[in-house]
Formats: structure tokens, C-alpha cells, sequence
């Protein structure tokens, strides 16, 4: 079935981690099999071959650039210019891959309709080109609200204004802080220019100023259920009723630490604790259950978003594993209709009825 992964951190994973994301993921891992320099090396699970055999033919895509001040104890860039530098890098580095025929760019509704036509009626998606729409995870790297503009005119489509702890414009994950002065201000114009509002990882606080302020439309590309693992990180049933209320679509992350409560990053393993890609149904039904129905629930991996294998489901070798997501939930009793509604045409349908 053809997926779209609302969140993958691919010109991270290519300019920071330095990988070719053109190559087979043998080649990748190969590469990096000796070095030491972040825990996931030669553990990555996303190349864009992976991605064509697992028919993952449209994703959200980021950019990321996180300021932190002299105490942080959260890498980051030392100045919001270096962030935008940043994140310049990496846009540099989605233009190549288009250059290239790996992917394309998606920001409007032709180009959206286009290209999903060109992945369902083809015989074969070996050597098909990637879309993506372009998001920024976090906001820190905007010096100013011009930089907003700029982004916007080269293809940014969507915002989170928050990552983790402080930040300039919201607080996030594992911090709670009202929103600033910056962060309203940035999300007024996002409201002007039509952006969409990506409101993981926005600290409870923020995340209720946030959708009070912004009258736009909001999804959140990567998040899951703080009633089954409790954390800050994840959504409470009052937001994600909020969230349900505002028509939104909520992917599905994979990052092991909030699939399944108890689990210690550094410590646990897939093996010790038995994780499985199924873990996630329970996050999908609990989402299912409070809506009544399956028009709000997507898939947004953040696969290689900083980790591999040592803290992905034991079951999962690369990301084209996801597929397994149909069969896991057709047994527990999803209709075929609501299946392809939760593996793509949530974020098609959404994307629809904003980008009119």
C-alpha cells in the first residue's frame, strides 16, 4: 500500500550525520560500521531505496536548527545564525537530491494530486523520484520573521515552533513556559502565509496558547498517547481532543522511549523489552476510540530521527518494514478503507481541505 511518513529528518540525517541517503542501507551502515561519534552509527534504518521498496512514495520532510545558550545541557548551535546556516545546508541539500531525480518538491495541491498519480498508476516505483513537503522542527534558526519569508518562497509548508527545552520562540519538550512575544508574533504570520502548524513536541503551555492564538490549520506529524506512556513528550486525551476538534491528523512515531512505558534510553533494548511494531496499534486505537473513527490518525516515523535500530521496534530492519502496519492492523478488526485512510489519505484528505 503506498504510505506517507509525516516526519523524517532526512537533511539532518545527510548534512549532520554525513550519510548518502542515495545508497543501498548496506552501503550506509557498511560505512559507518567503525565509527563512534553518536550512538546510531551503522544502525540507520531510512535510505531512499528502503523507502521505494516500502512504497513510501510522499513524506514530510525537515529542516532543523536548535539555538541553546552556554548552560544547556541539549546540543545545539551556539547563534541562531549558525542554525540558519544550518538549515541553508540542508535546503541546499534538497535541491541537489531534486537535481538529481530523488525527490520532488510538493507545495500546492497540483503538485500534491501529481505526484501521487505518478506512484499509484506506476508499474514500478524502483526509480521514482521522493516527494516531500518541507517543515521546520523548531523554529530557533528564524533570526527574524524575514527568515520566515524567505523560508516560505523557497517551499516550507509546515512549522513546529518548539524541539526540546527552551527555545526561542516556544518551549518544548521536558520544559513549560508560556509562549513569547516572538512566538506569537511568528505564529500570526504563519496564519497570513497560510503555513501549517506542526504542534509535537510544543510543552503543555505553549500547546494551549499556541492553538488559541493560531487559527490555521494544525496537525501534529509525530506524536503519540501520554495515557499509555507518560511524558511530557506525549499528547494528553484533553489535546488530543483538541487536536480532534481542529480536524487535525496525528502521526505515529516510532522512536521506542514513547512506544511503550519504562523504557531507558541507553539502557533498554529492543530485545530486553520485547518492542514491536505493533506497539503502536494500542497509540493508534486510543487516538481511534476518542474520534470515533480513523480520520485522524497517520503514520510519522521519525526513523533515523537521532537513533537507529538500538531504539527502534525489534522487528523493524529499515523503514520499508512499516508496511507491516496493514496486516497488524487488519487483525484487529480495521477495515480495509480505514487502513488506507491511517497509512496515507488522512494527510492527503488534510492537505485538501487547507490547500484549497
Amino acid at each position: 500500500m503506498f504510505l506517507f511518513d509525516a516526519h523524517l529528518d532526512l537533511s539532518m540525517n545527510a548534512v549532520e550525520w554525513n550519510r548518502d541517503l542515495t545508497q543501498e542501507l548496506s552501503a550506509i551502515r557498511e560505512r559507518e560500521k567503525n565509527l563512534t561519534d553518536k550512538p546510531d552509527r551503522g544502525k540507520g534504518v531510512v535510505s531512499f531505496p528502503e523507502m521505494r521498496k516500502g512504497n513510501i512514495g510522499m513524506c514530510v520532510a525537515t529542516q532543523i536548527g536548535r539555538f541553546v545558550k552556554p548552560d544547556s545541557k541539549i546540543p545545539g548551535w551556539h547563534s541562531q545564525a549558525q542554525a540558519w546556516a544550518q538549515t541553508q545546508a540542508q535546503i541546499a541539500w534538497y535541491k541537489a537530491m531534486e537535481e538529481a531525480g530523488e525527490m520532488v518538491q510538493i507545495t500546492d495541491l497540483a503538485g500534491l494530486h501529481k505526484h501521487l498519480n505518478l506512484w499509484q498508476t506506476a508499474e514500478s516505483t524502483e526509480n521514482l523520484p521522493i516527494g516531500y513537503i518541507l517543515s521546520l522542527e523548531g523554529a530557533d534558526s528564524f533570526i527574524s520573521l524575514k527568515n520566515l519569508e524567505i523560508a516560505y518562497q523557497y517551499g516550507l509548508r509546515a512549522i513546529g515552533p518548539a524541539h526540546y527545552g527552551p527555545g526561542v520562540y516556544a518551549y518544548g519538550t521536558d520544559s513549560d513556559q508560556p509562549l513569547s512575544q516572538k512566538g506569537k508574533d511568528l505564529l500570526r504570520e504563519m496564519d497570513k502565509l497560510g503555513i501549517i502548524l506542526d504542534a509535537t513536541h510544543l510543552c503543555d503551555t505553549a500547546f494551549w496558547e499556541a492553538l488559541d492564538i493560531f487559527k490555521g490549520p494544525v496537525w501534529a506529524s509525530h506524536n503519540l498517547v501520554r495515557e499509555i506512556v507518560p511524558h511530557n513528550r506525549q499528547f494528553s486525551d484533553p489535546m488530543i481532543r483538541e487536536l480532534l476538534g481542529r480536524k487535525a491528523v496525528i502521526g505515529m512515531a516510532f522512536d521506542a522511549w514513547m512506544m511503550i512505558p519504562g523504557w531507558i534510553r541507553g539502557k533498554s533494548t529492543p530485545e530486553s523489552t520485547g518492542l514491536k511494531i505493533e506497539h503502536v496499534a494500542q497509540h493508534i486505537d486510543h487516538i481511534c476510540q476518542l474520534a470515533g473513527n480513523a480520520l485522524h490518525v497517520g503514520i510519522g516515523s521519525d526513523l533515523d530521527g537521532a537513533y537507529g535500530k538500538e531504539q527502534s521496534p525489534g522487528d523493524l530492519d529499515s523503514i520499508a518494514d512499516l508496511q507491516s502496519i496493514t496486516s497488524i492492523l487488519s487483525s484487529r478488526g480495521y477495515s480495509a478503507q480505514d487502513i488506507e485512510q491511517i497509512m496515507w489519505r488522512n494527510w492527503v484528505d488534510f492537505l485538501d481541505r487547507n490547500w484549497k
